[in-house]
């Protein structure tokens, strides 16, 4: 058998009422702080460059799918790829492995839920087959095809999105097997915008939902697809890993080893692999009680030291570049605390960009990609004040009732109302059986 077909049988048969009471538990946090996330990101500039793209190339639609920051509606394919934008907006989605399936999967399956493409009872079962036939990938392949120079969200995320569509459109195992394939075929996607700090990584995760769907549609129309896009000589694995593709051991960790209760969320408005960083900054500034620091050093795996844009002292001039920087981002947060939005976009602050060139990252092994050891020389003191985060996963994977309180922190910081959050608890509790309206209701406070 075929991965494409392993993959598409697992689809096919998932079912709500059998899932693991976790994987259900923890989808439902994924669409709290989906939307969550998107409703503090409403002042960041992204939507509004992808709004008007849409608009141009799809047209408004007076029956289609709302463009959430400001009401229009369009496409399902436009809606898609603009409110991706806006989920984006913020840095501060949900990553499963080093991938923002979220960004990708929840845009895509709300606009085709308002569009009546299928029920609302089969968002759920969608969105979880798009995490775990991403993550399956991702969990296999992202450490060789990120140092490749490959971004694992839209690579591995237009995969995701075939999954999730041919789920959510309920198609037979041999269709989705087809939107598998047109989706290996079309997926793509690379990290040189993190090193310049431009903004092509805001869109990339709306492109793969927009791919993604394209792919599934194909299938449904009846497209012909290479039964091997994955494990074939010039197929997915071997083109972007370089490697061999062990179907056998892959398909055994289908609905074995699952991907959706792996997904962490971000407590601060900055790359996943600076979260650690900055709570390890908080407890540093906390003992250096005022004194400022000569000299600091961080210690991180040379995955985090090595990604495009981490080790970087700009100069900045976006938002995408400085939330990247390993410099940057313990710098803020050493000079002023938590960071805000507001904080990473001060790129003229003297206090921080003096501090910056004395911040060095170095590559350790001994720390896994969410752990650090952080230390600094003060005047003074014969040894360095250090804090060391033995952090892994786990410490991320938040409860719904944490995601319900870190997305109405940021709710505080950019003025959301509370009732707009009252609307997205209720839609993600009352799942697999929710509402709609109390999304587009909850969006239309930021319009």
């Amino acid at each position: 058998m075929s991965l494409a077909n392993a993959m598409a049988d697992f689809v096919h048969g998932l079912d709500i009422e059998t899932l693991p009471t976790e994987v259900v538990e923890k989808a439902r946090s994924c669409v709290l702080n989906g939307y969550g996330i998107a409703l503090g990101s409403h002042a960041t500039p992204f939507f509004p460059v992808a709004a008007a793209t849409v608009l141009a190339m799809d047209g408004e639609r007076t029956e289609g799918a709302t463009l959430l920051r400001d009401g229009r509606k369009t496409t399902v394919a436009g809606a898609a790829l603009a409110n991706a934008a806006l989920f984006h907006g913020r840095a501060q989605e949900d990553t499963c492995g080093v991938a923002h399936f979220g960004a990708v999967l929840l845009p895509l399956l709300t606009a085709m839920v308002e569009t009546e493409e299928g029920p609302v009872e089969r968002l759920l079962p969608a969105l979880i087959a798009g995490y775990e036939v991403g993550g399956l990938l991702e969990t296999a392949y992202s450490a060789t095809t990120t140092s490749k120079g490959l971004r694992a969200s839209p690579l591995y995320g237009t995969i995701a999105a075939a999954a999730a569509v041919a789920k959510f459109r309920n198609l037979n195992a041999e269709r989705t097997a087809a939107a598998l394939c047109n989706a290996a075929s079309f997926t793509g996607g690379i990290l040189q915008s993190f090193g310049d700090g431009t903004d092509e990584w805001r869109y990339q995760v709306g492109i793969a939902g927009r791919n993604g769907l394209a792919a599934a549609r194909l299938a449904e129309a009846g497209s012909v697809s290479a039964p091997e896009a994955f494990e074939g000589r010039s197929g997915f694995v071997r083109t972007y890993a370089g490697t061999d593709c062990d179907v056998d051991a892959l398909v055994t960790k289908l609905g074995r080893e699952w991907s959706v209760p792996k997904v962490t969320f971000k407590p601060y408005p900055v790359c996943a692999l600076n979260q650690t960083p900055v709570t390890a900054a908080l407890a540093l500034r906390e003992r250096l009680a005022g004194r400022e620091p000569t000299t600091v050093r961080i210690r991180m795996n040379p995955t985090c030291v090595g990604y495009a844009g981490m080790d970087s002292v700009g100069p900045f001039s976006s938002l995408s570049g400085s939330l990247m920087s390993i410099q940057f981002c313990v710098a803020t947060t050493l000079v002023h605390g938590h960071p805000t939005v507001a904080r990473m976009n001060d790129f003229d602050d003297l206090k921080v960009n003096a501090l910056m060139p004395h911040v060095e990252p170095i590559a350790d092994a001994d720390y896994g990609l969410l752990a650090c050891y952080i230390e600094a020389d003060v005047d003074g003191e014969t040894r360095p004040l250090g804090v060391e985060q033995r952090t892994d996963h786990t410490e991320y994977s938040y409860d719904r009732s944490q995601v319900s309180a870190l997305i109405r922190r940021i709710g505080e910081e950019t003025g959301v109302p509370g009732h707009a959050y009252d609307r997205l608890e209720r839609f993600s509790e009352a799942l697999p059986r929710a509402d709609i309206s109390d999304v587009l209701e909850a969006f239309r406070e930021i319009q």
